[in-house]
């Protein structure tokens, strides 16, 4: 009976401060993801107080927060705006992939962590944070803005890369062998290639499948679905966060837009836990030594996703404001670079430092991110009438 009035005090005390945390970034005007991200440093091995009852809760909640995360994502678009939209930004998202990775690569192999740790936190520097990018942008007004379908487009290439990524990754972590690791990827390669095809041509069949009239029915189904093709996928080396992905973009029309209302209380619920439960995980002390490390690679992939997003919006004749705002958009890092090290840390792969330093690194940038956004407009303001007045 201690036991258990000892779990519920924890996690009520828990869910109570992310609560509080929430409110704090809110108004602020920031993501709540660094507050979360704090909360479980301070409260995980190492930190002030050690929740155990809250570590090992953590851990499934925080897989179906990852889930949820994924589906919701997915439910954004539609099969044939994830095609039109990598038909479009193709360029640019090549460019964004190697100028946003190869710093993460860079620090992993000078730290010394091999060709797996260069893989992870290349992946982390790599992705941009789509739940905060759409909020920021909604947040301040700017979803109808000529530079908008630019960002949006590299996102989508960043969220189909991530899909061919995460089955490479897994594929490493788990150790295979390279005839063992060329089957499990052609197996989620062909997953991933026919879920999009299902999604293309039988997505409203999908849909009929899962929607219901009754709210509770349709939440169960949808969840129920959510969970079975993520344990799928990851049984067949495809990560459960792709499948969940897959899935959300097999939904469509009305009943896409219902789910999405129905599944995004939860979807914040547990990707709260998720992100406190990924701080849990991380010991306080081994932050430091590479919180220098942090701060470079935040200050180098802000500067290489600003010029990514000027470039993509320059090739679509978007005045210098637009540019300026496309590429300060795309700065945030969040929930997707934790799920990469995440991985890695559940594998056991991960050098604790790798672990520290993505936690710091998405810290830095989910911070930084909204600021960017938000202080854009006035610096390129400035720096346009200094060199005005220069030219005069």
């Amino acid at each position: 009976m201690i036991s258990q009035a000892l779990a519920l005090l924890e996690l009520g005390a828990i869910l109570f401060a992310l609560g509080i945390c929430g409110r704090v970034a809110g108004r602020f005007g920031m993501s709540p993801i660094p507050l979360y991200l704090l909360g479980g440093l301070a409260f995980g091995r190492g930190g002030f107080f050690e929740l155990e009852v809250a570590i090992e809760f953590g851990h499934l909640a925080g897989e179906i927060g990852v889930v949820l995360l994924l589906l919701l994502l997915g439910l954004e678009y539609t099969a044939q705006e994830l095609m039109t939209g990598l038909r479009r930004s193709w360029a640019a998202g090549v460019l964004d992939l190697v100028a946003n990775a190869l710093p993460g690569v860079a620090v992993a192999l000078i730290l010394g962590w091999g060709v797996t740790g260069a893989v992870v936190l290349g992946g982390v520097t790599y992705i941009s944070s789509s739940g905060i990018v759409a909020k920021v942008l909604d947040d301040l007004g700017r979803l109808g803005n000529r530079e908008t379908p630019v960002v949006l487009s590299i996102l989508v290439f960043e969220d189909l890369a991530m899909a061919v990524y995460l089955p490479i990754l897994t594929m490493m972590l788990a150790g295979l062998s390279l005839l063992s690791g060329l089957v499990s990827l052609a197996i989620a390669l062909a997953t991933i290639s026919v879920v999009l095809v299902v999604a293309l041509r039988f997505g409203r069949l999908v849909s009929a499948v899962l929607d219901s009239a009754d709210r509770e029915v349709f939440l169960l189904q949808l969840l129920g679905a959510a969970l079975l093709v993520a344990g799928a996928a990851s049984a067949l080396n495809v990560s459960a966060a792709v499948g969940a992905f897959l899935l959300g973009i097999a939904i469509s029309g009305s009943t896409a837009h219902e789910a999405a209302k129905l599944l995004e209380p939860l979807r914040d619920l547990f990707a709260a836990i998720f992100f406190v439960a990924f701080g849990l995980s991380i010991d306080p002390a081994a932050v430091p030594p590479v919180f220098g490390w942090a701060v470079a690679l935040a200050v180098v992939t802000t500067g290489t996703k600003v010029a990514v997003g000027w470039w993509a919006a320059s090739r679509q004749g978007i005045r210098r404001m637009g540019r300026a705002r496309a590429g300060a958009a795309l700065v945030a890092r969040g929930e997707f670079s934790i799920v990469i090290a995440g991985l890695a840390v559940a594998y056991g792969k991960a050098d604790a430092r790798l672990a520290a330093l993505a936690s710091a690194y998405v810290l830095l940038m989910a911070i930084l991110g909204p600021i960017a956004a938000r202080v854009v407009e006035p610096v390129a303001e400035f720096a346009r009438r200094r060199t005005d007045v220069a030219a005069s």
